[in-house]
This record gives structure tokens, C-alpha cells and sequence, in this order.
């Protein structure tokens, strides 16, 4: 052993490795990592065994470097995940004090707008013969916009309160709920011939009454933009590749630009004039807030002047 090693801590690999202290020039001690090497090939050559040493030292630092990254890595990991935490604390809050000033803001409205509507009525009905035909027109103006934003105040409240109502979890068969809507909301259009094709669909676990809203949404929009053509056709499915199992909506009616798809599940968002087709811009986002509270999502594709196609997901469907 060379005059400047001095034996350190022994370490238990076959006999061959051993940590030397190397003391050096300077009076200063130095780990060094031992391993000799015995073999045919080395005595063959006249020599005895080969020591390979290491600077020790140079590998702690490396070790313990890598140890103190870690631990920063995960310092940092542990303060953005208490920072995400704060922000989903504070974005709750703010959503249900949104949704408790909605709700309030709406129910308030309802009174005066009541009041409007009726005064409107009564105005038109029994002063009608000492009113010009403009003014006539101007009651008509009044009631049809007293109407429509009812409509607003009842999609809001529904909106708001969506966000307040529990849950039930129960197994939905989603053939038979498909086939019931469509029933019902042709109750409505009962001069309307329309093609409805229904592939086979797996059940869902999921809250009865909130999964029936997107159903008739989907499809009472299905209906709503094929009314201008002849042979309508709204076609109901389930893609089993797609996102692990993808229910859809799909028609051949006026359709939508995609470049506006982002706005499309926006509450009193329209894609289309109201004097086009009805509407309080509220039922898409109503359908969104659903699936999203079922741990799923909502998407549309579309070609304007061809049609449109809605799928969402819903999680342990299938």
C-alpha cells in the first residue's frame, strides 16, 4: 500500500473495495474509494492485482449536490402545490358568491318584470282602440322582450342553482332515456317527420334528472336547427375508442363556424341571430356544468350549412 494511504472504514464488497483516507502534501485527509481487481489475465502478466482508486470526496459532493436538488425540487413542488391549492380555495369561493348573487339578482328581477308584462296586457287589451298602429306595435315590442328575458331569468336561476343541487349516483339506461326524449319533444313538432337513429348505447352511473337536462338539450337543439330542412335527420351514438367511451348527438342541420367554437358553451352565448332561431343562450352551458360535475366533458364539431355533432363523456361509462 502506497506510504500516503492509511486504511478508513472497511466496506463489505467480495473483500475488494475498501475507503482509504489518502493524507496529502498539505497535512489535509482525502476519501478515496479502493477496488482491487484479481484475475488469470493480470498474473499472467506479472501482476499481482490492480487498484483502481477513486476520488471519494468528488462523489459525496456529487451525491450530496444531487441530494440538495432534490430536496429543492421538492420544496418547489410541495409550494406550488399549496399555491394551487389557495387558488382552487379562492375560485370556489368566488363561484358560489357568483352563483348566490345570480340567484338573488334573478329571483329580484322576476317581480318587475312580472309587473311589466302584466301592465303591458292589460295596456293592449283595453285601451287597444285609442292606439296608433305604431304604438300597437311598440306593446308588441314590449311583450315579445318581456318574454325573452324571462327566458334569460329562468336559464340563469337554473344555471345557479345547478351548481347548489346534490347529486344522486344511479345506473341510467341511456337507450331507453334517449328514446324517452326524443318521444317527448316530438310531442312539441308533432307535424315534423324526422329520422331518428339510435346506435345500441351502454348504461351510465350518473344523477337521473341532470343527465335527462342533457339530453333534452342536445336534442330539442338538434331539432331546433333542422327545422329548415326537408329530410332531417338527428342520429344518436357511442364511439368506444374515442376518450374511453364518447356518447353523441349529431344532426345535418345549419351547423356552426368552428372558429367560434370556443364561445359555445358560454352562458348567453349565441352562435345564431334569435330571430334565426330561439333561445336564452343558456342550455349549452347547462349541459357543460353537468357533464363536468359527472367527471366528464363536452365538445362540438361542426360544418356550416351541414350540421353538427355533440359528444361528451362521462366517467365509469361503458
Amino acid at each position: 500500500m502506497s506510504p500516503g494511504l492509511i486504511p478508513a472504514q472497511e466496506k463489505t464488497l467480495l473483500q475488494e473495495r475498501l475507503e482509504l483516507l489518502n493524507k496529502e502534501h498539505q497535512g489535509t485527509l482525502r476519501a478515496l474509494n479502493s477496488i482491487i481487481h484479481e484475475s488469470r489475465e493480470l498474473r499472467k502478466l506479472n501482476i499481482a492485482a490492480l487498484n483502481i482508486l477513486d476520488d471519494l470526496d468528488e462523489e459525496k459532493r456529487r451525491s450530496l449536490d444531487t441530494q440538495r436538488a432534490l430536496l429543492n425540487m421538492l420544496e418547489d413542488i410541495e409550494a406550488e402545490r399549496a399555491e394551487v391549492e389557495r387558488t382552487r380555495a379562492v375560485l370556489e369561493a368566488v363561484n358560489k358568491e357568483l352563483e348566490a348573487f345570480s340567484y338573488s339578482v334573478s329571483h329580484d328581477l322576476r317581480a318587475p318584470l312580472r309587473a311589466i308584462s302584466g301592465f303591458s296586457r292589460a295596456l293592449s287589451e283595453d285601451c287597444s282602440d285609442s292606439l296608433s298602429e305604431e304604438g300597437k306595435r311598440y306593446l308588441e315590442l314590449i311583450q315579445e322582450n318581456t318574454k325573452r328575458m324571462a327566458s334569460l331569468i329562468d336559464g340563469l336561476l337554473a344555471f345557479s342553482r345547478l351548481g347548489r343541487q346534490r347529486m344522486s349516483t344511479l345506473e341510467i339506461d341511456m337507450e331507453d332515456m334517449f328514446d324517452e326524449v326524443f318521444d317527448d319533444l316530438m310531442t312539441q313538432e308533432p307535424d315534423r317527420d324526422i329520422d331518428f337513429i339510435r346506435s345500441p348505447l351502454p348504461p351510465i352511473q350518473g344523477d337521473p334528472l341532470m343527465i335527462r337536462q342533457v339530453l333534452v338539450n342536445l336534442l330539442s337543439n338538434a331539432l331546433k336547427f333542422t327545422r329548415g330542412r326537408k329530410r332531417a335527420v338527428v342520429e344518436v351514438g357511442y364511439l368506444s375508442d374515442v376518450e374511453g367511451g364518447t356518447y353523441y348527438v349529431k344532426d345535418n342541420g345549419a351547423g356552426f363556424d368552428m372558429q367560434y367554437a370556443d364561445r359555445l358553451f358560454g352562458v348567453f352565448e349565441r352562435l345564431h341571430p334569435t330571430e334565426e332561431f330561439e333561445g336564452n343562450g343558456v342550455g349549452l352551458a347547462l349541459v357543460e356544468r353537468i357533464i363536468a360535475r359527472h367527471g366528464g366533458k363536452v365538445w362540438a364539431t361542426s360544418v356550416q350549412g351541414e350540421g353538427s355533432t355533440f359528444f361528451f363523456t362521462i366517467s365509469g361509462s361503458g
